[in-house]
């Protein structure tokens, strides 16, 4: 079977990993995905370059999952200033982002996406 490439390697690592920071359930699956590197006898240097990481933060994965298991990998609420968009606007901005910048600038000056 012939090797498969993609185009821009680089590029596309990059918007894979922002689409990993979007989702609280795809970091829980790239720290999982991180700790069956180690598992399978790479070491945290070759698991943080392979997810574009420090070391020092998939030993720190490592030792989140030792001390509390797989919910250690979970993301948890954090200290700090309560963030001011509520559920509804920050599913709005969400869907915003993700669309194509044409578009969303055109409806938001024709106030429709038809326009």
């Amino acid at each position: 079977m012939r090797r498969l490439e993609i185009a821009d390697v680089e590029l596309m690592r990059v918007a894979i990993l922002q689409e990993i920071q979007r989702s609280e359930e795809a970091r829980y699956d790239h720290r999982l995905h991180g700790l069956l590197l180690v598992c399978a006898g790479r070491s945290t240097y070759e698991a943080a370059e392979l997810f574009g990481h420090s070391p020092r933060t998939v030993q720190y994965w490592i030792r989140r999952f030792e001390e509390s298991g797989l919910a250690g990998l979970e993301d948890h609420e954090r200290p700090g200033r309560p963030r001011a968009l509520d559920d509804k606007t920050m599913k709005a901005l969400g869907r915003d982002l993700r669309r194509d910048p044409a578009l969303w600038a055109t409806s938001r000056i024709c106030g429709t996406a038809n326009c």
